[in-house]
C-alpha cells in the first residue's frame, strides 16, 4: 500500500507582485519540509501550487479529492487571500480540513519592519478572511493556531493526521456480522444503512457456516504454526492442549475469511455459533491485538468503532480496544469498576504476560473455551462509545483512570481491567446513563477526548464529554434527544 499523504495548500494573491509570491512559495516549502521531518512517519505532507485564483483553488482541491492516498488537507494564508476565490474549491472538498493559523516568522523584526514585510506576513489578516468563508460554508474543520515549529502546534497537526487516517480507514471499512444482534438487546443494535452513509462502514451478514467451513479446512501444520506463536507470547497454564489447538484453528480460519473478504472488523453472538465447539476466546483476543475490530453479541457499531480507534492510535504508546462494563466495588469514596467480558478482552490491555487456560464458561452451551487471562494496564484513559439515538448518532467520551486491582481474583478466570470514573463515581456513571451510553465501549490509554472531538467534528456526530469538569447540573443536559 502507498503511504497516506496530506496535501498542504497556501493562499495568497497577485496584488503584491511576483517577488512576494516567490517568497510565499519558498516559506511554504520550508514549512512543509519541517513538518515532514517531525511527523513524516505518520503521513507524507505534499505541497500543492499556491492558490492565487478561484481556478487554481479548484485545481488543487480536485487533486486532493481524486488522490486515493490523500487523507486530508492543510491550508494556510501566508498573505491576504480574498476568500471568494476559495468557495468553489472548498465546495468540492470532502476530506478532513485543518486550517493552520501560523506565520513563516516567529518574532516581529521590530527594528526593520516595513510595509513590504507587513504585506507578506499577514496571516492575522488572511486567515481571518479564510476562516470566515470556511465557517460560512459550514465545512467541518479544525483550526490549529501558533508558530508551526512549536512542539504543541506540531503535536496538534500530528493528531489531526492520525484522525484523518482513521477517517479514511473508516470510509473503507467492511464489517462481517456472524449472526444477528443478541435477542432483545437494544443498545447494540442500530441502523446499518445510516452508519454506512455517515461513517462508511459496510456491515453485512455472513452465516456462521461460511466461517465454519473454512475452519474445518485448516491443516494441522497451520495449527502448529499458530501454537508456536501462542507458546512464544503467552504462558501455557493448561494441560488441555487440544482445547487451545481448537482456538488456534479458529484464528487461522478467521484470518483466511477476513483476508478473502477484505474484512477489518467482525461480530459474533453466543446464541448463534453452530458448528463451533467453543466460543472464540484466544482467537478473538489475538485478532484484536492485531487491530481487527470486534463486537460481541452482534454489536457491529463497537466492532467498527474499535477498529477505527485502533487505527487512530497505531502510532502511539498505549492500549486501545473493546471492553464491556461489568460490575462495581462501591466502597464509599473508593468506588471502582471491574470491566471485562466473557472471554474477549484485547491482549493489548495486558499488564503482564498473559496466561492461556481452559475453564468452564457458564453461558453459550459450548465446550470449555481456551482464553487469555491477565490483569490490565494502568494510567489515564478514555472510555468512548457510539449509540444510535434514532434520528442521529451520539458519541459519549469519558475520562477515566485505569488502576491496579486492589486484591487478587483467583476465581475469576477472565482478563480484566479496573478503572475509576471522573469526576467521581456518582456523577461519572450517572452522566453515562443519562447520555444513553452502552455497556460496550472502547477504552484507550493512547487516545484523548480531543482526538474523539476531532473524529466527531469531521463525521458530524453529536458528542458528549464526561470529565473532571462535569457537574450535577450538567446531568440535566445529557438525557434523551439532541441538546
Amino acid at each position: 500500500m502507498a503511504k497516506e499523504k496530506i496535501y498542504f495548500i497556501v493562499g495568497s494573491q497577485d496584488l503584491y507582485g511576483e517577488e512576494c509570491l516567490k517568497q510565499v512559495a519558498a516559506d511554504t516549502r520550508e514549512m512543509v519540509d519541517f513538518l515532514n521531518s517531525k511527523i513524516g512517519e505518520v503521513v507524507d505532507i505534499e505541497l500543492l501550487p499556491t492558490v492565487e485564483t478561484s481556478e487554481g483553488c479548484i485545481k488543487d482541491m480536485r487533486i486532493v479529492e481524486n488522490d486515493d492516498d490523500c487523507v486530508g488537507v492543510i491550508t494556510w494564508m501566508h498573505t491576504f487571500s480574498p476568500a471568494k476565490m476559495w468557495i468553489k474549491g472548498l465546495q468540492i472538498l470532502s476530506k478532513p480540513l485543518l486550517h493552520l493559523h501560523t506565520q513563516a516568522n516567529e518574532k516581529l523584526p521590530y527594528d526593520s519592519i516595513d510595509m513590504d514585510f507587513m504585506n507578506l506576513n499577514q496571516a492575522a489578516h488572511g486567515d481571518r478572511e479564510y476562516g470566515f468563508i470556511v465557517s460560512r460554508l459550514d465545512i467541518p474543520h479544525q483550526v490549529v493556531a501558533g508558530y508551526y515549529k512549536h512542539d504543541d502546534v506540531v503535536a496538534k497537526i500530528r493528531r489531526f493526521a492520525e484522525v484523518a487516517k482513521a477517517i479514511a480507514f473508516s470510509k473503507k471499512l467492511k464489517v462481517a456480522a456472524f449472526g444477528n444482534n443478541m435477542r432483545q438487546v437494544a443498545v447494540t443494535d442500530g441502523d446499518r444503512v445510516e452508519t454506512q452513509i455517515q461513517y462508511g462502514w459496510e456491515t453485512n451478514y455472513y452465516a456462521i457456516g461460511d466461517l465454519v467451513k473454512i475452519i474445518n479446512e485448516v491443516t494441522d501444520a497451520e495449527v502448529d504454526a499458530k501454537m508456536e506463536e501462542y507458546t512464544s507470547k503467552y504462558t501455557m497454564k493448561t494441560s488441555n492442549i487440544e482445547a487451545v489447538r481448537e482456538q488456534a484453528k479458529y484464528e487461522v480460519g478467521f484470518d483466511k475469511f477476513l483476508e478473502k473478504n477484505e474484512i477489518g472488523a467482525f461480530t459474533d453472538t453466543f446464541q448463534d455459533l453452530y458448528g463451533l465447539k467453543q466460543l472464540p476466546g484466544i482467537a478473538a483476543q489475538n485478532l484484536m491485538g492485531r487491530g481487527i475490530g470486534f463486537g460481541p453479541e452482534g454489536d457491529y457499531k463497537i466492532a467498527a468503532f474499535s477498529a477505527v480507534l485502533m487505527k487512530m492510535a497505531e502510532n502511539r504508546e498505549g492500549s486501545t480496544g473493546f471492553i464491556e462494563d461489568y460490575t462495581y466495588d462501591l466502597t464509599q469514596g473508593e468506588e471502582l469498576e471491574l470491566a471485562s467480558h466473557m472471554l474477549e478482552v484485547p491482549v493489548s490491555f495486558a499488564a503482564t504476560k498473559p496466561e492461556i487456560d481452559v475453564l468452564p464458561l457458564g453461558i453459550g452451551g459450548k465446550e470449555d473455551p481456551a482464553r487469555l487471562i491477565f490483569d490490565g494496564v494502568t494510567g489515564d484513559a478514555i472510555q468512548v462509545t457510539l449509540v444510535d439515538m434514532g434520528d442521529h448518532f451520539r458519541i459519549i467520551c469519558a475520562d477515566i483512570e485505569m488502576v491496579k486491582q486492589p486484591k487478587p481474583m483467583p476465581k475469576l478466570p477472565v482478563a480484566r481491567i479496573m478503572y475509576r470514573h471522573k469526576p467521581n463515581f456518582a456523577i461519572g456513571t450517572a452522566a453515562w446513563c443519562y447520555a444513553g451510553g452502552a455497556h460496550h465501549s472502547v477504552v484507550s490509554t493512547a487516545l484523548t477526548k480531543e482526538d474523539i472531538a476531532n473524529f466527531a467534528r469531521f463525521t458530524g456526530t453529536e458528542l458528549i464529554i464526561i470529565d473532571e469538569n462535569t457537574t450535577e447540573a450538567d446531568l440535566l443536559k445529557f438525557s434523551g434527544r439532541k441538546y
